[in-house]
């Protein structure tokens, strides 16, 4: 088999690849420890892969719809906090769950969003647009929803994640730029499949560095581990499902593709900023939030096949 041809491959087992990538991090500690480091430049490398695979006038038409773009910011960060506080407070879901369920909800959409869109059949670029407005905003909504909410101090630095945001964002906007000039749109489109396989071995990639020392935290507190599992799972899915019915009417294709957009958030960002005296289940809950961003493409493909318009 080519290479072209295995990426193409790949691109159609995404969500599996997906799925076994993240347990192969968990249950292979030798592997996760290998690219724990590597997380950063993986996730610059997928988002150029990304970018390569947007339409650039689709991206435009959404930045020409300045209200659909506030309002799905503005859910995000501000109204799913309210409404992951709501529940903590309606079910009695108090101590260290109960607050990094709500932390959870105030993070930006993770930055694998526009990729993770693709594999189920979604607009990217609506998911890139969100992705890219809400990492820029959340030093700014975060920190006091966090404190005035759960008394917690974000320690976020607006400068290190303006730092962070040019790494991840601009250095591969100006090399996809570069790389759509120099092949063009058509040659890109050709290989369009066989970028999308790329996008998924990253993804994989990415999954095996996250789960650096999830195996012995599993080990030593299964109970507690399994019931925050269960949790980010709930948190993942509930907001999904709670975004899909606000935003039904902007149509149904926009709809899951915000839902999808909400209940995926990046933790990442918090594990690095969160100060030393966190609570250490607190940190771990966000790792474990990791499980249903990188199964939801498996788990909810099938779903979005039959919801989304043809």
């Amino acid at each position: 088999m080519s290479p072209l041809r295995f990426l193409e491959w790949s691109a159609r087992q995404g969500g599996a690849l997906l799925a076994i990538g993240i347990f192969a991090g968990l249950f292979v500690p030798p592997l996760a420890a290998l690219f724990r480091d590597v997380v950063t430049i993986t996730v610059a490398g997928l988002m150029t892969l990304v970018l390569l695979r947007v339409d650039p006038a689709q991206v435009f038409g959404y930045l020409r719809r300045p209200l659909l773009v506030a309002a799905l910011t503005a859910w995000l960060l501000l109204i799913s906090p309210l409404l992951a506080y709501a529940v903590a407070l309606a079910t009695g879901l108090d101590g260290p769950l109960g607050a990094a369920l709500v932390i959870s909800a105030t993070g930006c959409a993770a930055t694998s969003s526009p990729a993770f869109a693709r594999l189920v059949g979604l607009d990217g670029e609506i998911s890139l647009v969100v992705a890219v407005v809400t990492t820029l905003l959340v030093p700014l909504t975060a920190p006091p929803l966090a404190l005035g909410l759960m008394g917690i101090d974000l320690a976020i630095s607006l400068t290190g994640l303006m730092a962070r945001l040019a790494l991840v964002v601009g250095l591969p906007l100006l090399v996809s730029i570069a790389i759509r000039r120099a092949v063009g749109d058509a040659a890109l489109k050709r290989v369009g499949p066989a970028v999308d396989g790329a996008v998924v071995w990253l993804v994989v990639l990415y999954g095996f560095g996250v789960m650096d020392g999830m195996l012995a935290k599993l080990l030593a507190e299964p109970d507690w581990v399994l019931g925050g599992l269960a949790l980010a799972f709930a948190g993942n899915f509930g907001l999904n499902i709670a975004t899909a019915l606000a935003f039904a009417p902007a149509g149904r294709r926009l709809a899951l593709a915000a839902g999808l957009l909400s209940g995926n958030r990046n933790m990442a960002l918090y594990l690095a900023v969160l100060p030393a005296a966190t609570d250490s289940r607190i940190l771990l809950f966000f790792a474990l939030c990791q499980f249903p961003l990188f199964l939801s493409p498996f788990l909810l493909r099938p779903v979005y096949a039959r919801l989304r318009p043809g």
